[in-house]
């Protein structure tokens, strides 16, 4: 069960949305939810050139181009928080006229059942300011850590009352 800081961490993210005018909890869990898969996103994408490096090898299927490097989580996080929305809500035309949401609801096109599921999804943080704390706070979670994801979403759900049911 999730305690301490993390626990810390996810309620300051609740309030974040909450405050920032996002009182829907099943948005806050959606969009709290993209935000640490393009983190993990990125992360993958880390691992993979670490290898390329490695063992020489040319890495086979990456998730970002060089000309998207600008919408990696390693890349925009600290960036001003207008600059950041703006990758996010705006399609940029030196990278090809995407957006990082974009990115996100496009991995997995080469049969994956991933894109089926994002083909509704919808980027709905309401400002740049929203999306700063909620970048800031992810950035601090141990994602790297096995259970940690895990954790999170069961106590996503109970936070809902649900966890039962949609677990």
């Amino acid at each position: 069960m999730i305690t301490g800081e993390l626990k810390n961490q996810v309620d300051k993210i609740w309030n974040d949305f909450w405050t920032g005018g996002v009182s829907n909890p099943l948005t806050v869990i959606e969009q709290f939810t993209y935000l640490i898969f393009l983190k993990r996103l990125d992360y993958k994408q880390l691992k993979m050139e670490e290898e390329e490096n490695l063992l020489g090898i040319a890495m086979k299927n990456p998730i970002y181009t060089e000309k998207q490097k600008a919408l990696r989580w390693s890349n925009f996080k600290d960036k001003d928080p207008q600059v950041m929305f703006d990758l996010f809500t705006r399609p940029q035309q030196e990278l090809d006229g995407i957006t990082i949401f974009d990115v996100m609801k496009n991995v997995g096109t080469e049969g994956g059942i991933f894109l089926e599921y994002m083909k509704g999804a919808t980027f709905m943080i309401p400002t740049p300011q929203v999306m700063d704390k909620e970048k800031q706070t992810i950035d601090k979670l141990p994602l790297e850590i096995k259970d940690t994801k895990g954790e999170i979403c069961e106590y996503k759900l109970d936070k809902l009352n649900i966890s039962e049911k949609a677990g």
